[in-house]
C-alpha cells in the first residue's frame, strides 16, 4: 500500500465516541499521534515500517479523520486524556513509546505527565511547546470571526497548507492535496481546530503559560526523549530545537537537513532507523545525557 492509499478502516469506541485507528504487527507498544488538522495517515510509512516489530497504533485525534470529537471541548488536556482512555479501550496495559507530530508532540508530553506509568519513551517530532513562533495561517486562526472563514474548504487554500508542510515539493501530490480537502470538509473538523488553536495560542503566538508548565513537568520525568526537527519546517522553526536542547537537556535530539515539518514523511527510512536505534539503546542502557545526534 502506498503512503496515500487509506489505511484498513478500524474503529474502536472510546468514551462513547467512535474513533479510527489501525492496529499492526507484534512486540512492545508504539501509539503515533498526528497534528493540527491532519490524521493518521501522516504516519502511514512509519506505522507500516514499524509494525515489522513493534505493536503499532496509528490514531485519528478526535475531530479528524475518521474520528467523531469529544463531548468536551477540545483542549491540550482534553486530548491527553483521550489517548489515555484510547489506551484502555484498545488494552494497551503495558507502558508505550509515543511518537507524537506537532500537537500530537504536546499532546504525547501531556499524558507522559499526568499518566507517566503509561509512557516508555517520547520521540517530539518538529512538536509544538518549544517557542511562541507559529506560522502566521495558524495564527490567523485565533481571530475572530477569521478563522472560521479561513477554514472554509478551499481547494487553493488546502493545496498551499499542504505545500507549506514539506520542504520538497514533490511529496505534495495531488492525492495529498485531494485527501486534505476531503478532511476538511468534514462537519466538525473547523470547530475543533479553532478550539484547539484558541486554547493554545494568539495572534501573537503559542501561548507561554501552557508551554512553561508543560515542559518543567516534563523535565522532572524519567522518560527517555528523542527531539527531532526538519531544518526547513515552515509551521514551527527550527529554533525551537535549540529551546528543546535548554529546557530537556536530558533529550537526545536530531535535525533533519532540507526537511520540512514531517520528517516522518520527507526522510521515512532514517527517521525509522533513528527512532529503532533509540528505543535500542534505551533498552540497553544508553546514557540519555547524550544529547546531539549528528544531523542528516
Amino acid at each position: 500500500m502506498s503512503a496515500t492509499d487509506g489505511p484498513p478502516a478500524r474503529h474502536v469506541t472510546v468514551d462513547g465516541r467512535r474513533v479510527r485507528h489501525r492496529v499492526d504487527g507484534d512486540g512492545p507498544p508504539v501509539v503515533l499521534l498526528h497534528g493540527l488538522g491532519r490524521c493518521l495517515r501522516d504516519f502511514t510509512e512509519q506505522h507500516e515500517l514499524l509494525a515489522r516489530r513493534f505493536r503499532v497504533h496509528s490514531v485519528d485525534l478526535p475531530g479528524y479523520g475518521g474520528s467523531l470529537p469529544m463531548a468536551e471541548p477540545s483542549t491540550l488536556p482534553a486530548l491527553g486524556r483521550f489517548v489515555g482512555r484510547y489506551l484502555d479501550a484498545v488494552g494497551v496495559d503495558r507502558p508505550a513509546h509515543l511518537v507524537g507530530n506537532s500537537l500530537g508532540g504536546a499532546v504525547a508530553m501531556r499524558l507522559a505527565v499526568t499518566e507517566p506509568a503509561r509512557v516508555a519513551s517520547l520521540t517530539l517530532v518538529n512538536s509544538a511547546g518549544f517557542g511562541p513562533e507559529v506560522t502566521l495561517a495558524l495564527r490567523l486562526l485565533a481571530v475572530r470571526p477569521l478563522g472560521r472563514l479561513l477554514l472554509r474548504p478551499s481547494r487553493r487554500l488546502v493545496h498551499r497548507a499542504e505545500r507549506m508542510l514539506f520542504h520538497d515539493a514533490a511529496f505534495a501530490t495531488q492525492r495529498r492535496v485531494e485527501y486534505a480537502l476531503e478532511l476538511a470538509r468534514q462537519p466538525y473538523t473547523a470547530r475543533v481546530t479553532l478550539e484547539i488553536c484558541r486554547h493554545l495560542g494568539t495572534f501573537r503566538g503559542v501561548r507561554q503559560q501552557w508551554r512553561d508548565e508543560l515542559l518543567a513537568q516534563v523535565a522532572e520525568l524519567d522518560v527517555p526523549t528523542l527531539i527531532v526537527w526538519g531544518d526547513r519546517d515552515l509551521i514551527l522553526p527550527a529554533a525551537h530545537l535549540e529551546a528543546a536542547r535548554a529546557r530537556l537537556p536530558k533529550a537526545h535530539t536530531h535535525l533533519f537537513t532540507g526537511c520540512g515539518h514531517l520528517p516522518q514523511i520527507e526522510r521515512a527510512e532514517q527517521f525509522h532507523q533513528l527512532l529503532v536505534d533509540f528505543w535500542a539503546g534505551e533498552q540497553a542502557g544508553g546514557d540519555p545525557a547524550a544529547t546531539a545526534v549528528a544531523a542528516d
